[in-house]
């Protein structure tokens, strides 16, 4: 795969997977409730947990290259869940925001939940990304040699 197409194929599957488990849900009436958003942020750590994971060698990555990457992958897939989210509620569902409304006994305007949902997105993206890059940057720490003291000497 090119490299730089990378952001956009991992982002578009990540976001089919967050549109397919919010579908999941809308179909059994569980996508009022903000708990069952929790899995969301699980399929964004698992997805770009295996899209650095196709970007390292030997287990590591170069700082830059990693989190450039990752955070493309994370907003492109916000980007289309929000899209989703937005026509879904307005042309799918439109009495959606009004019930979750209702039920939080909160008025706001549909574009600041939308744009909630993308800030949400974004801010999970960032996090998991910063993470990430510690575990997979190279450390800057000294190799431990091994050597063996005799202390019985």
């Amino acid at each position: 795969m090119i490299a730089s197409q990378l952001p956009l194929v991992y982002g578009t599957r990540i976001a089919l997977l967050l549109i397919a488990n919010f579908l999941m849900f809308a179909l059994f009436g569980l996508h009022i409730n903000p708990l069952y958003s929790l899995f969301n942020g699980i399929i964004m750590a698992l997805g770009l947990l295996y899209a650095l994971k196709s970007l390292t060698v030997d287990n590591h990555i170069e700082y830059y290259k990693g989190f450039f990457n990752s955070f493309l992958i994370g907003m492109n897939a916000t980007i289309i869940f929000t899209v989703f989210f937005a026509l879904y509620s307005g042309l799918i569902e439109p009495t959606y925001l009004d019930t979750i409304m209702e039920q939080w006994h909160f008025e706001a305007a549909s574009a600041l939940i939308i744009l909630t949902v993308f800030i949400m997105g974004i801010s999970t993206t960032l996090m998991l990304t910063l993470a990430y890059m510690q575990y997979f940057k190279e450390s800057w720490n000294l190799k431990k040699t091994s050597t063996t003291i005799n202390t019985l000497s």
